[in-house]
């Protein structure tokens, strides 16, 4: 019998409060438990809060995620998670002890995580050398929905297999902040993963001793720095198994890089060149929330995925919503054919062609207009209006809060600005003023470090002026504020950064964000998830929009709603490009002997360049269909350049066109400016250009307000009918 007034509530608290007070030998073997209502059912460990307990949305490896809500979730539940086969597993292998804890801790696999780590076990099997190519997969997971975990079940599955044979386990990172998170998880799983050896490596000769000659066993935490010119090759082992986190930033970066100056030319290669050399034998796993083309030809293709409107409706992270709040500026038509006239004479006094069309390019970017003085007092003024009102309303947990700048010298200006307003921000105090009373000491909170409320966060420069050096700080100071930040009590709440932060930081009571910085598509997904994690109290993410970035989010939306999330056809499209370029090229260059520049001295193949760029300057037409052909072809390349699809004859003739390129575009004669010269002169214009015109909130439709849920039904809808932007394929043809 269904009874109308209960709920799947009162289930959480007859099991965890009732059952485990009244008959606690009940508990004594629990696995996990499963709570109803009749309509409703979701699965949770003993010791997790009810927010923490989730419905199971699918019922076979590789089928589709159903939305299943109401009586069905019970049908999903039973065919899925407690199929006897799927019982059996996510008892012996999906439940996870940490070796040491100060409080009741027990982790019990979500659907995806599940499904997600079966997958690439699977495909790891499949594609291990010598039978495979030694790409394992790549995994696409919504930012937010608890990878690391999906890390730790797959290392655990590894480890027991018995076709590994004591598989040794890499994983990699691409920074610092990511590796100390992974190691503190992985170090304290030593039981759950079967291996005592869990550590984290701290220098490459580390690494050089750990993984040279290894026989078998271990799990290695790292980040992808580590792999550079000096590592020799580590292990020819087939039972090496590399899993990369965020890959894909530097862990796909396996092209060579040339650099042409006075003593020659010089070629390197990325990190990522130098880890797949050092163990070449190795399966490579890619754990990403935004795939791009390079991730999936380095590690193959998408073997599961998990999007971030799937992780909405499961409520594993919270849904984000938009508020526009345009800060606007106009340019004076007068100054506009000032600077015109300036590139002109720029031209005229011996400037390329291609340098004038790049500083135009750069110029006219968002950063040389959202620096203007006029525009960041009106900013501030309104920043700081929203963000008091937001706290004196109850409306943010904690009243933290990130403010996403262009650029440096944009951030010190804001910063600036806001201090202005608000000298008294800068007060430092250990815990919030409405933290202070009810302290008691010894307390975590009684013993915060005393900060400011506002504080800049990003690296020193070595050409920053005293006072910006100084209020950045060091290192040390850097991870105090990291830290501080992740206090919910702490005095520090508002954040001002550029870059760092917006990848792989997570701060839970973190729930509003402004963004005054152009973002597009992969780094946008991961910027706006930074306020999407789940907290008591916490029902919705607020991205204040200050630039206009609705469009770029919708078409990110839409690329990364789509389940595949991937386009292997493009990535072999590209290629074919590629090879077409290099034909005519090849074409192009008929009688030039290049030999040198392949397996000459440094000096030498400097000489070759400098010849190849006064033979394709032999006449205005054949420069300009070459600069034509170069500049496709780079764009092909970059698509394809991660794989192994183009020979090491092609890629070399692929950096020795781009190199030719790069030294025409560079020419300019006499004393005609350079592009840095003329990018400086013009921004200085563009400066005494601009007028301010404050800032204006941005309304819906109806003309309720300017808060749009991105991931309410009515907005997917919307994102379904976007038609996404034509292929850089296509741009070429």
């Amino acid at each position: 019998m269904v009874r109308e007034e209960v709920n799947i509530h009162e289930a959480y608290v007859q099991i965890t409060t009732r059952y485990k007070r009244d008959i606690p030998a009940l508990f004594k073997y629990n696995a996990f438990c499963v709570i109803s209502d009749g309509a409703n059912t979701r699965a949770g460990s003993l010791f997790a809060t009810y927010e923490f307990y989730y419905t199971w949305r699918r019922t076979e490896l590789g089928e589709e995620t159903v939305d299943v809500d109401g009586i069905n979730s019970l049908y999903t539940m039973v065919r899925g998670m407690l199929h006897k086969d799927r019982l059996r597993d996510v008892v012996r292998n999906f439940i996870f002890l940490p070796d040491t804890s100060k409080r009741d801790e027990k982790i019990v696999c979500r659907y995806p995580q599940y499904y997600a780590a079966r997958a690439l076990f699977a495909n790891i099997l499949k594609q291990r050398r010598p039978i495979g190519k030694g790409k394992g997969g790549t995994y696409f997971g919504a930012t937010g929905c608890g990878k690391s975990y999906t890390m730790l079940f797959l290392t655990r599955l590894l480890m027991k297999s018995v076709r590994l044979a004591s598989p040794t386990i890499v994983l990699i990172t691409d920074r610092t902040d990511l590796d100390d998170q992974l190691s503190r998880q992985f170090t304290n799983a030593k039981g759950y993963i079967g291996d005592n050896l869990v550590k984290t490596v701290t220098s490459r000769s580390d690494l050089r001793k750990q993984l040279s000659g290894r026989p078998s066993g271990g799990v290695f935490l790292t980040t992808i720095h580590k792999f550079n010119e000096d590592t020799e090759v580590l292990s020819q082992r087939t039972n090496v198994i590399v899993i990369s986190d965020e890959a894909h930033r530097s862990q796909t970066n396996l092209d060579q890089k040339i650099t042409v100056t006075d003593e020659g030319v010089k070629k390197t290669y990325g990190f990522a060149k130098h880890l797949h050399d050092s163990l070449p034998n190795a399966t490579y796993v890619g754990f990403t929330g935004t795939p791009v083309d390079a991730t999936l030809d380095v590690f193959g293709e998408v073997v599961d995925s998990y999007t971030m409107t799937e992780s909405v409706r499961d409520e594993i992270t919270v849904r984000i919503v938009r508020e526009g709040r345009a800060a606007k500026v106009a340019l004076k038509n007068s100054e506009l054919e000032r600077i015109e006239a300036y590139y002109t004479e720029a031209a005229e006094a011996g400037a390329s062609d291609y340098a004038v069309e790049e500083s135009k390019k750069t110029t006219s970017k968002m950063t040389s207009i959202l620096g203007n003085p006029e525009r960041l007092a009106a900013l501030a003024e309104d920043f700081v209006a929203h963000y008091e009102n937001r706290v004196s309303e109850g409306a943010t947990i904690a009243g933290k809060a990130m403010f996403v700048c262009s650029d440096r010298a944009v951030a010190y200006a804001f910063y600036q600005q806001v201090v202005k307003l608000r000298p008294q921000w800068l007060e430092e105090l250990g815990a919030d003023a409405g933290a202070e009373e009810g302290l008691k000491a010894g307390s975590e909170d009684a013993d915060l470090p005393a900060l400011p409320r506002i504080m800049m966060v990003m690296t020193r420069n070595k050409d920053d002026d005293k006072a910006l050096y100084n209020l950045l700080g060091t290192k040390e100071h850097r991870k105090k504020l990291d830290r501080q930040f992740k206090q919910e009590r702490s005095n520090f709440k508002i954040a001002i950064v550029v870059d760092m932060w917006l990848t792989g930081f997570d701060v839970p009571f973190l729930d509003t964000l402004y963004i005054d910085k152009p973002i597009q598509r992969h780094n946008l997904i991961q910027t706006i998830s930074r306020v999407n994690r789940k907290f008591a109290g916490k029902n919705k993410g607020l991205i204040v929009d200050y630039i206009g970035i609705k469009k770029q989010m919708n078409l990110a939306l839409a690329m990364y709603s789509a389940s595949d999330g991937q386009n292997m056809e493009e990535i072999e499209q590209s290629v074919v490009i590629v090879r077409d370029h290099l034909d005519l090229l090849r074409k192009v260059f008929h009688g030039f002997d290049n030999s040198k520049f392949f397996d000459g001295a440094p000096l030498e193949q400097l000489d070759v360049l400098n010849r190849a760029s006064e033979f394709v300057q032999t006449t205005q037409q054949m420069e300009t269909r070459f600069m034509g052909l170069v500049k496709r072809l780079k764009a092909a390349y970059d698509i394809c350049a991660g794989g192994d699809r183009l020979t090491e004859k092609e890629r070399d003739l692929v950096h020795f066109y781009l190199a030719v390129r790069s030294i025409v575009f560079k020419l300019t004669k006499g004393d005609a400016p350079d592009t840095a010269q003329m990018n400086a002169k013009v921004r200085q214009m563009i400066q005494d250009a601009l007028a301010s015109e404050g800032v204006e909130e941005l309304f819906t439709i109806d003309g309720t307000d300017g808060q749009q849920d991105i991931f309410s039904d009515d907005y997917l809808e919307k994102l379904k009918k976007i038609k996404l932007p034509n292929t850089r394929l296509k741009m070429l043809q």
